[in-house]
């Protein structure tokens, strides 16, 4: 596996409403979709890969989120691993959707870790808003948006302030979303075994591929068998190992 890299990748998308025709409005009015005028579509879409400093953008044009998606949908098919906040439920199937309706090939088989499942599950924050999270947390919030105004300049005044606006938040919430996991990471189960990935000793980090772990417990399940759970001293994450695994890995000279 010489010169392969781990390719995690952290994105947020920012999506548009439909445009839909209307007699009435109010919180009971039901809208059939016979009444869309446009469909809504992805307006931009913000990532990095983890261990790069900048994060990239990609904006539709003029409400034709197509050459994004087919170039994003390249983007995500090279990842390991895919980070977002709501993910599961919101972006990834936001960009399945859409790459379905153009045609576009794009992998069914993605790795993903959802930071707002990560939230929900090991802890008990008041909010699990990435907002609230970053305040928390103390690696800072989400920016200002200014309000529905914002979409409405996007979508029907094709405003170039606006969608510099929007990628400036979208970008923020990468920026966010990369801080929050890492601080939450030590606790979300690995998806990935680098140890695996890159032939190393069962007893190396599956996350940072540091030697320097440690013995948390020892266990035993209902059905007798043995296993062990692990703590990397340099990242922090817990990982767990058959008992055959760790013994194997103890008598291997590290040079093997």
């Amino acid at each position: 596996m010489t010169g392969r890299k781990f390719r995690r990748l952290f994105f947020d998308i920012e999506t548009s409403p439909n445009v839909v025709f209307s007699w009435n409005v109010g919180h009971e009015v039901r809208i059939d979709y016979d009444n869309i005028l446009k469909e809504r579509a992805i307006i931009c879409i913000c990532y990095k890969f983890e261990g790069e400093s900048k994060v990239h953008h990609l904006t539709w044009n003029k409400g034709d989120d197509k050459k994004m998606l087919e170039k994003f949908a390249s983007i995500i098919n090279t990842a390991d691993e895919v980070v977002g906040h709501n993910s599961d439920r919101f972006d990834i199937k936001w960009v399945r959707t859409r790459c379905l309706y153009h045609g576009i090939p794009m992998t069914h088989d993605i790795k993903s870790i959802d930071t707002l499942k990560a939230s929900r599950g090991k802890f008990k924050f008041n909010s699990n808003k990435l907002d609230y999270l970053g305040k928390y947390l103390g690696i800072g919030e989400k920016l200002e948006t200014g309000g529905f105004g914002l979409w409405k300049d996007i979508v029907l005044k094709n405003s170039k302030k606006a969608m510099k606006t929007m990628v400036d938040y979208c970008k923020q919430d990468v920026l966010l979303l990369e801080s929050i996991f890492k601080k939450l990471n030590p606790y979300i189960p690995h998806k990935t075994n680098a140890a695996t990935m890159f032939e190393r000793s069962a007893v190396t980090c599956p996350e940072c591929l540091s030697e320097d772990t440690v013995v948390n417990k020892h266990r035993i399940s209902a059905a007798g068998v043995k296993s062990v759970t692990m703590q990397c001293k340099s990242c922090g994450k817990y990982f767990s190992l058959s008992q055959t695994k760790f013994d194997k890995a103890l008598l291997t000279p590290k040079n093997e």
